[in-house]
């Protein structure tokens, strides 16, 4: 069953609602009301997906926490439009969802790196018996090649695209093109880096992030979302908690709010941008492209 709230056209629902009428519910401009039906149909035995916009979400958060969590239901939220989306305008930024959503009892989080990693989340999401959030950028995906059927992806397990001694980026959502694309300059630097898409923002993959630590002294991580209380945090709290000693460097939204503008610009006016990636961790590491740090890294490797 899927539900929006006069969202059809941009959450992408009209083919479903023509294919599928008496399984697609609009409620109109009442987030609250979608979210308190969805979790009527969860307990009825129905499987209803909440499609929402990341910013409109928020009018809802009374449901979500007494409505849905609370009760443990097996609702799904698919949170478009998360992170910057460029031309809606400034009120439809959705940067703030994993700080108002991260600390709900039962909840899980996910943010997929393309088009088949989302198609694998929400069947995960299908199969499991609680509430979960999968939130994902406005516009088109990067033209991952698509397989069926999907798959269910290993719960709160994190993915290694690259391996590398200097440093580690840890990234979710769209981030993760970010951080690919700045390692690819860092290389041209002779600076090696380490990737990982780490896919939820809750469970966090803490086995992975114990081995990073053990093995990167310099670990970034990367979110499409503000810095302040989203993945990043949630990082940072996991590592205080355990006592890991890795100079750790968030990156996200500032905390500030983020005017129209195209997201390539957007991204460069806030530091985000893989060029600007790469001088924060030039600034916060200069010693990367010392020659003696240089010389005793190679000396290591042989």
């Amino acid at each position: 069953v899927a539900i929006t709230a006069a969202m059809t056209s941009g959450t992408g629902l009209e083919e479903f609602a023509r294919l599928y009428p008496e399984r697609f519910f609009d409620v109109g401009i009442c987030e609250q009301h979608a979210v308190t039906m969805a979790a009527a149909m969860a307990m009825a035995g129905l499987k209803p997906v909440v499609s929402i916009y990341s910013t409109f979400l928020q009018r809802a958060y009374d449901q979500i926490v007494h409505d849905v969590a609370l009760q443990n239901l097996p609702v799904v939220f698919a949170v478009d439009r998360a992170g910057l989306v460029g031309d809606d305008g400034p009120t439809h930024h959705g940067v703030f969802d994993l700080a108002y959503l991260r600390h709900i009892p039962n909840l899980t989080i996910m943010a997929p790196a393309n088009e088949p990693e989302f198609l694998d989340m929400l069947q995960t999401a299908r199969v499991m018996n609680s509430p979960v959030a999968i939130r994902y950028p406005r516009g088109a995906g990067e033209g991952a090649e698509v397989a069926f059927p999907p798959e269910t992806t290993p719960l709160g397990k994190a993915q290694i695209l690259c391996s590398g001694r200097d440093v580690a980026l840890v990234a979710i959502g769209r981030a993760v093109e970010l951080s690919r694309a700045a390692l690819q300059l860092l290389a041209e630097k002779g600076i090696k880096g380490e990737l990982v898409n780490a896919r939820f923002v809750k469970p966090l993959d803490q086995d992975l992030l114990c081995e990073l630590s053990r093995r990167h002294q310099r670990i970034v991580t990367l979110e499409d979302h503000a810095v302040t209380g989203g993945f990043g945090s949630a990082v940072a709290e996991f590592f205080t908690e355990q006592g890991l000693n890795s100079d750790l460097m968030r990156i996200g939204i500032p905390d500030e709010f983020v005017e129209q503008g195209r997201i390539d610009i957007l991204f460069e006016l806030l530091n985000m941008d893989p060029e600007s990636i790469v001088d924060r961790i030039m600034n916060r590491w200069p010693e990367l492209t010392h020659p003696r740090y240089l010389e005793l890294r190679k000396i290591g490797q042989n």
